[in-house]
């Protein structure tokens, strides 16, 4: 009889049987989970991308800007005149914002200062994800702005919690709504464009004005506007898809990098342009005068070291001043250069070989001239004056009875290589020409009165380079303002590497004038002592000419004073202008006393020392 089989291992055999056909049953089903995955994927992956990128598209596409920094705008030893520092933009989702935007608009408007239109359109935007609303907004005031909207969206929030435990269905909804409003609110980095120099070169360097309607900077003068392109870089932009408030990984997802901007290096000395503006103001307010401008060059490379304008304003806060405060009178506004001119003249007539600084001429008290009596400035009998001593009095008879011995043409020619007539070019915009008459319209008469400065109109840089000439022994070097090179708007390449220069007369014939415009200042003559620089030999030449108006001369002069030091070997030139002085003074007694404080910081600050030369002393009669 066989032994029956003990009731635990039948047990145990059971339990052995029912564990295999767990296990089974469970790689079976993990099979089927990853077979199921597997083909979603493959589905997802390969056989219709398009179409569900499409679904992650109508879900929602967020594209947000990444502004560029704009390049910095420096002086010639890297002190900033315009810089960019943190800044943040305020941004929407319209998506959140749109169902409480006129609340949120008067939020922001308050705030920020934006228009509320602007901004409730801004709000309300359909199929947008991002929306500026206010750009280059300082980060203290953004982020006080948003945190503020934070604790509006808080607050809503524990309003909604409230409502929905009253049971108040349409006030938690009507909560919410707020909360999300605000919720839809964020910052993005926006550098913001300040000016630390304010007003110094303020002329020159413009300002950034309220933005373009996409929010980019929009630049409303001066190097701002000229050099735009080379200053503002180019944004970039993030986009990617979102769906139910998530980032769809399988959505089009590309980021653009911004590209920063260029640094702009003017040939400005910010210290020296800072002392220019201020004895320039001082001097026009003093003389009683509408306006003037006053230019400091490097004699030897034409590097324009400050270039003032007065009145001026404040770049930081330019809509606190008139609009015609903004341009650069230096470079757009002409005029008659008035006795300067003859420094051009006298020295074309040595170079063309027909006179020395020691030729002898018989001057008159008046001059009839074909259409017009032709006098000087002092009432005076026949005297006899050498040619320097015509410069250093300032004769417009002498002049005029010196320029007959010109050729047909030669004056204009040589006016014409001084750059009278043309732009400078020098970067900035709205320059003007001036006017130097075309050869049709050059009679005997015109060329009486260009040969002493009337019927001839220039810009203060213009004629400042032509003086410059002089300084530079007879070479015409371009004046820069920007150091290196940089190209404008209107596609010119400009600055000191692409300067050019250009001989107009000999070094001798330089050398001639330069000694001839020393007796200018020598007090024995008394023409213009106030402009000498104690220790320096200085050479220079006042103008005084009437100003025209509508229909002719309008009874009002400009000013003026032109000149170098040292003497001997030019460092720098300037030239002060200072327009329709109600003061009663002239070139040497108005503009003199700016120029020997200008050139006196100058010589100092760039530790020029004297040449210990004796001074010019040309006879002036004979």
């Amino acid at each position: 009889m066989s032994r029956p089989r003990p009731p635990r291992l039948r047990r145990r055999s059971r339990l052995r049987g029912s564990s295999e056909f767990r296990m089974r049953s469970g790689f079976v089903l993990i099979a089927i989970v990853l077979s199921f995955f597997a083909a979603r994927l493959v589905q997802l992956q390969g056989l219709d991308p398009e179409q569900y990128a499409e679904m992650a598209a109508a879900e929602g596409s967020v594209t947000v800007l990444l502004p560029a920094e704009r390049g910095d705008i420096l002086d010639r030893n890297g002190e900033p005149l315009a810089d960019s520092a943190d800044g943040l933009m305020v941004v929407a989702d319209p998506t959140m914002t749109a169902a409480k935007a006129p609340e949120v608009a008067k939020f922001l408007a308050g705030r920020l200062g934006v228009d509320y239109f602007r901004t409730l359109e801004r709000l309300r935007v359909e199929d947008s994800r991002f929306q500026y609303i206010a750009r280059q907004v300082p980060a203290r005031i953004a982020n006080e702005v948003l945190s503020d909207a934070r604790e509006l969206a808080a607050d809503a929030t524990e309003d909604a919690e409230q409502a929905k435990q009253d049971g108040d269905e349409e006030a938690r909804d009507e909560f919410e709504a707020v909360a999300d409003a605000y919720g839809g609110l964020a910052t993005r980095r926006d550098p913001v464009r300040f000016y630390p120099a304010r007003d110094v070169a303020a002329n020159l360097v413009g300002f950034l004005g309220t933005p373009n309607p996409d929010g980019s900077a929009k630049p409303s003068a001066g190097f701002e506007a000229t050099f735009n392109t080379h200053l503002a870089g180019t944004d970039g932009e993030a986009r990617y898809q979102v769906g139910a408030g998530n980032k769809l990984p399988l959505g089009d997802n590309t980021v653009v990098g911004a590209v920063d901007g260029q640094d702009l290096t003017t040939t400005i000395d910010r210290d020296l342009q800072w002392f220019t503006q201020r004895v320039l103001r001082q001097t026009v307010r003093q003389a009683g005068g509408d306006s003037g401008v006053a230019v400091v060059m490097d004699s030897r490379t034409g590097d324009v070291l400050a270039l003032a304008d007065d009145p001026t304003y404040d770049a930081s806060r330019p809509l606190d001043y008139d609009k015609d405060d903004y341009k650069s009178r230096a470079m757009t506004d002409v005029y008659e250069p008035g006795s300067v001119q003859k420094v051009l003249t006298l020295s074309a007539l040595i170079d063309a070989g027909k006179v020395t600084a020691r030729t002898k001429l018989r001057v008159p008290g008046s001059l009839d001239r074909q259409d017009r009596s032709i006098g000087d400035w002092f009432d005076h009998g026949l005297i006899r004056l050498t040619l320097a001593g015509v410069l250093a009095k300032s004769s417009n008879i002498g002049t005029v009875l010196a320029a007959d011995k010109f050729e047909d043409g030669q004056l204009r020619d040589y006016l014409t290589r001084f750059g009278l007539g043309q732009r400078t070019n020098i970067g900035v915009g709205g320059e003007t020409a001036g006017l130097l008459p075309d050869p049709s319209m050059w009679t005997s008469q015109t060329q009486d009165r260009i040969a002493f400065g009337q019927s001839v109109s220039v810009n203060a840089v213009q004629m400042a380079a032509a003086v410059n000439t002089i300084a530079n022994g007879g070479v015409r070097v371009d004046p820069s303002l920007i150091l290196g090179s940089a190209v404008t708007e209107d596609g010119d390449e400009v600055g000191t590497d692409v300067a050019t220069t250009r001989r107009v007369v000999s070094a001798e014939a330089a050398r001639q004038t330069a000694l001839m415009m020393e007796r200018v200042i020598d007090p024995e003559i008394a023409i213009a002592p106030g402009a000498a620089v104690p220790g320096y030999r200085v050479a220079g030449k006042t103008g005084t000419a009437q100003r025209a108006g509508l229909g002719g001369y309008d009874g009002t002069f400009t000013v003026s004073f032109a000149g170098f030091a040292p003497a001997d070997d030019p460092r720098f030139t300037i030239y002060v202008v200072v327009q329709n002085p109600r003061n009663g003074g002239g070139g040497g007694s108005v503009a003199g006393p700016a120029f020997s404080k200008l050139m006196g910081y100058a010589l100092r600050r760039y530790a020029v020392p004297p040449t210990g030369t004796p001074a010019s002393r040309l006879p002036v009669e004979w």
